[in-house]
């Protein structure tokens, strides 16, 4: 649904109606209406600027392409940015921001909500309001906070439980691939962050707005979502850090590691060292090298070999060198 809106009827309910009808319905006190538009279509800007009846200001900040979370009284109503997770896995393919905006100006009686992308949750809010469970904006609004609250919660709880798993994979043999998994959730708190932070002072500010369409309990849930958006950042915070050691750790295990298979390289390459000198000796096209005529000297000489390199293994494991 690209433009719906839905009005809260006598019988307590919400029912679908006309978004324009709805916005200049006025017919009584108890009504509440809720439009959602889609910021990807050509005519919203002009579909506000005819039906919306707000400050152009609002209209413009309404259909911004960048939004960061924020909440700001103006004139008799309120402008209420939040960032949530995308309903399209693609987002995340694709490498965009997989926390998309939502914008609600917010009035006494009435909502209007935009947004670019769709919404995971939105579908919760809608029904919410069929049943009755919504009965003015403050409800729409805390009620959105709590779903953005528990759709964001699990995303962190899985950049934490990553790390989690990296940490316990601190081993030579996958070395690599937990590089490449740290990187990728070390990444990825960095652009939670990025919103996370914000939300909760947005939380917090909205929760302290004088509006008389905030009711106590409502405001008692947008302190509550604004208290685990702190948690969150906390949680964003350690993950980044933690990345960041473990990133560290791993740079140093890479470092051993070639360290050891240099070490080896250099064992090998002296214990055939005096063999490469032995054999390049005997091995010159000149007359009066000995024993040149003899049938046992070839194994004479390869037998010589061996004892030479058992020898110099020998004495690198004495000296601990294989440790």
């Amino acid at each position: 649904m690209n433009r719906w809106a839905l009005e809260l009827k006598a019988d307590g309910k919400g029912h679908a109606v006309d978004a324009a009808e709805a916005c200049s319905a006025r017919r009584s006190p108890a009504i509440f209406v809720w439009v959602h538009l889609d910021g990807r279509e050509s005519d919203t800007l002009k579909w506000l600027q005819d039906h919306g009846g707000m400050p152009s200001t609002v209209i413009y900040a309404l259909t911004a392409m960048e939004t960061r979370p924020r909440s700001e009284a103006i004139e008799n109503g309120a402008l209420i940015n939040l960032r949530g997770p995308s309903a399209e896995d693609k987002r995340a393919k694709n490498g965009e921001d997989t926390l998309v905006s939502i914008r609600v100006w917010v009035e006494e009686r009435r909502a209007i909500s935009v947004s670019f992308h769709p919404l995971k949750g939105i579908d919760k809010l809608i029904d919410q309001m069929t049943k009755g469970e919504i009965k003015d904006p403050g409800d729409l609004i805390s009620h959105l906070a709590m779903i953005i609250t528990k759709e964001v919660d699990p995303v962190i709880s899985e950049l934490d439980d990553l790390v989690d798993e990296c940490e316990l994979k601190l081993e030579p043999e996958h070395a690599f691939e937990t590089r490449r998994r740290i990187a990728v959730a070390r990444s990825d708190a960095i652009a939670y962050r990025r919103f996370v932070s914000p939300q909760r002072q947005a939380l917090t500010q909205l929760a302290e707005l004088d509006a008389s369409w905030l009711e106590e309990d409502d405001r008692l849930h947008l302190r509550e979502a604004a208290d685990r958006f702190a948690r969150m950042t906390e949680d964003l915070e350690a993950v980044r850090e933690r990345s960041a050691l473990i990133h560290e750790q791993l740079t140093d295990l890479r470092s051993e590691l070639l360290e050891k298979r240099a070490l080896l390289i250099s064992i090998v390459a002296l214990i055939f060292l005096p063999l490469t000198f032995v054999t390049g000796l005997l091995g010159m096209n000149v007359d009066g090298i000995p024993f040149a005529r003899e049938p046992w000297a070839f194994d004479a000489v390869c037998a010589f070999c061996l004892v030479v390199a058992v020898a110099i293994t020998t004495w690198f494991a004495a000296a601990r060198w294989f440790k």
